[in-house]
């Protein structure tokens, strides 16, 4: 009888198990790449200024860890890192060596509006819901599929441009993008996405790096 009852102990005990690894979230971790186009506000600026400026294409990297690394091939800037270690957004601009850096307990915008709509469009197949951000700083509108799941917990201390309002709401790496402020419109749209292991010493500054806080 005791040999009866461990022997189904231990079965329940690997069912639990084995429905816990089914029904645990499975995170993205890879490559998005992202086609950018820019509606200027300003008539000094040209559109193209703009896309010259920040980028036509950016490649993002993300980790199920919560790191992610942004490079652009804009000539204002290189790349963008967020070490979920540090809670810190590291910007490495062209025109120095030095690399700037936001806290991201660094907030200085207001959600005022929150909306969805789900099955808004569909993109590279992925059925995506809209996320419409009203901010004082603009409208933010994000278009995202639980196909690419990142975990909300990891960016919780991500203040930042947004990032935990959007995350914690999505749960997921956006789609597409449409991000208003004063100067511009910003319009960016997934051409590519890649899944695959990237390597812990991938989101890590070079030995010797100079460092400073932004004062943006």
């Amino acid at each position: 009888m005791y040999k009866k009852f461990t022997f189904l102990l231990l079965l329940s005990s690997l069912l639990a198990l084995n429905l816990k690894a089914q029904t645990a979230p499975s995170y993205f971790e890879g490559q998005v790449v992202y086609n950018n186009t820019y509606k200027s506000k300003d008539p000094k600026i040209t559109d193209k200024r703009f896309a010259a400026m920040f980028g036509s294409t950016h490649n993002y990297f993300v980790d199920k860890n919560g790191n992610y690394r942004t490079e652009t091939n804009g000539m204002f800037a290189q790349w963008q890192m967020y070490l979920s270690a540090d809670n810190k957004i590291y910007n490495k601009m062209t025109y120095t060596d030095t690399v700037f850096w936001n806290s991201g307990l660094d907030y200085d915008d207001q959600v005022l509006n929150v909306s969805v709509k789900k099955h808004a469009l569909k993109i590279l197949g992925y059925d995506c819901d809209e996320l419409v951000l009203t901010c004082r700083s603009g409208v933010q509108k994000y278009y995202y599929s639980s196909k690419l799941a990142i975990d909300p917990e990891k960016y919780k201390n991500h203040l930042f441009a947004n990032y935990y309002n959007y995350v914690s709401r999505a749960k997921a790496l956006p789609l597409k993008m449409i991000i208003e402020d004063q100067g511009f419109i910003m319009e960016s749209t997934v051409t590519s996405v890649t899944y695959k292991p990237l390597a812990k010493d991938f989101f890590k500054l070079a030995p010797g790096t100079k460092l400073l806080k932004s004062q943006y």
